[in-house]
């Protein structure tokens, strides 16, 4: 369950842990539908048997897939009520440290790092860490940056 506040309580969270979401598991199929929408094919993402003797002995997300997820998981960890609108703002920083294996399983843990006022609601910044369970190094570690207004 999110952890679910108004606007008003939002900065109550600044610099506090909120924990994991619950973990997802990233298939062959998500992973190809992505390289058709992204335009981007190369073989280890999407050539099983090809991939089987590269660097990771089998096809791995694209890295902006797996960014890609930190928005749907995001909103299991927090939800902001009582506002209008919400867009993704962009990102102040991405990194992908680790590869994500078809049919692994991520989850994200985030927190709150700042907000700011803006003309009509609040600027978020949110640290954003993407792990694959069972692997000690973490698939993205993002800093996001998203806008709630009333």
């Amino acid at each position: 369950m999110p952890t679910s506040v108004s606007l008003t309580e939002l900065p109550s969270l600044v610099g506090k842990d909120l924990g994991y979401t619950e973990y997802r598991s990233v298939t062959q199929d998500d992973i190809n539908t992505f390289a058709k929408a992204a335009d981007d094919d190369q073989w280890i993402h999407t050539d099983p048997e090809r991939a089987k003797s590269g660097p990771f002995g089998t096809t791995i997300a694209h890295g902006f897939l797996t960014l890609a997820l930190t928005i749907p998981l995001w909103s299991e960890l927090l939800d902001v009520t009582g506002v209008t609108t919400k867009v993704n703002y962009g990102l102040d920083k991405v990194r992908f440290p680790a590869p994500v294996p078809v049919g692994a399983r991520i989850r994200l843990r985030g927190s709150i790092a700042e907000l700011t006022d803006i003309p009509g609601g609040v600027q978020v910044t949110m640290d954003q860490v993407i792990e694959v369970e069972g692997s000690d190094k973490p698939s993205v570690v993002a800093r996001a940056v998203h806008r709630y207004y009333v």
